[in-house]
């Protein structure tokens, strides 16, 4: 099955680095997400952070916590994030942690791909199975 929506960001919270040195910084950020559309609810996102002296080479992972309800199915469930960016040529994995999901979304596996339009819209499409 597939899912499509937006999602908004908010209280993007950046810890000062916890480690800098020659230039490259480590850093945890967290923030919180509203999604709309198939998958309506919250999250709530803890990252790390890799920040280079190149400024399209970075990297995050993240784990998001999604409370709420996907095509009528009230539950909750984890997703991980593993992104790169290589000189900008970037690469994003945003996968569900198998066996996160509680409530009817019990057995949630899949993918979410995530988008990012030129006006900065957030877009989602998340392939999954129950």
């Amino acid at each position: 099955m597939t899912a499509k929506g937006t999602f908004d960001t908010a209280n993007w919270n950046a810890e000062q680095p916890y480690e800098d040195r020659d230039g490259v910084t480590l850093g945890l950020v967290t923030m919180t997400k509203t999604f709309h559309g198939d998958l309506t609810g919250t999250s709530l996102v803890t990252l790390m952070v890799a920040s280079t002296p190149v400024e399209d080479s970075r990297s995050y992972v993240a784990l998001e916590r999604v409370e709420g309800t996907l095509d009528g199915r009230p539950g909750s469930f984890v997703v991980q994030h593993n992104a790169v960016s290589d000189r900008g040529a970037q690469s994003l994995r945003v996968s569900v942690v198998p066996d996160s999901a509680t409530g009817e979304l019990t057995g949630l596996r899949g993918e979410m791909d995530i988008v990012i339009d030129a006006d900065g819209g957030h877009s989602y499409t998340f392939d999954y199975t129950l």
